[in-house]
């Protein structure tokens, strides 16, 4: 007697979530920004928070980025979640300073600054070419926990300077020019400070980011935990 014919039932999908795909900076942002929340709960010690954040800027792939918040209160795919393309521009043209977008700096055959009292953004792109720039964060009011500033430098000179308690860390290099990260690594006493994240490449110039001494943030816990509870 023949049986009746039915077919084959179809594999189980795949994970949606393609955890292979290459991390763009929208992800790393969104990474970043849960390893700062649970800093600031005490979830993760200062230590931890250090180690997640260089490992956040060497790992290359969506599902290497979600490892680094499994622990963490963050729902799987999260690092995807941003990674979705937008239907409008990369970021706005204007808006509040510090609220995600990215500000740009930019020196051609001149000079630019950004010092005093003012909100970085929690990105900024700097670019000079035969032109000076001066980032200078030591009087800054930070409204996140990570402020990222790439640079790329081609024959001219670009300066950091960060407030002496704020965790410095720099990822760059140069062709026949030098990129310098002076007190990257050293220990900050408050474990909630801001954390400025210099990114660059140099062709025939010079990138550098220092601490200024004697010049300091105050009540970083205290700011940090008002907006936790705002």
């Amino acid at each position: 007697m023949d049986l009746e014919k039915h077919p084959a039932a179809p594999a189980p999908a795949a994970e949606s979530a393609p955890v292979a795909l290459r991390a763009s900076d929208a992800d790393r942002d969104r990474i970043a920004q849960i390893i700062g929340d649970a800093l600031a709960e005490g979830r993760l010690t200062a230590e931890e928070h250090s180690e997640r954040l260089d490992a956040l800027y060497a790992v290359k792939t969506v599902g290497e980025l979600e490892v680094l918040v499994r622990d963490l209160p963050a729902a799987p795919g999260a690092a995807y979640a941003v990674a979705a393309p937008a239907s409008g521009p990369a970021w706005p043209v204007s808006g509040p300073p510090g609220g995600g977008y990215v500000e740009n700096v930019v020196a051609v055959f001149s000079s630019s600054t950004r010092k005093g009292r003012w909100r970085p953004a929690s990105h900024t792109r700097a670019v000079s070419v035969l032109g000076d720039i001066t980032i200078d964060l030591t009087e800054a009011v930070f409204e996140q926990q990570v402020t990222e500033i790439n640079v790329t430098c081609v024959l001219g000179n670009v300066e950091v300077k960060v407030p002496e308690n704020v965790t410095l860390r720099g990822y760059g290099s140069g062709v026949l020019g030098n990129f310098e990260v002076h007190g990257e690594g050293e220990s900050v006493a408050d474990p909630q400070a801001p954390v400025v994240i210099v990114r660059g490449f140099t062709v025939l110039g010079n990138i550098e980011a220092r601490r200024k001494m004697g010049s300091r943030l105050v009540d970083l816990a205290e700011r940090f935990r008002k907006r936790l509870e705002g």
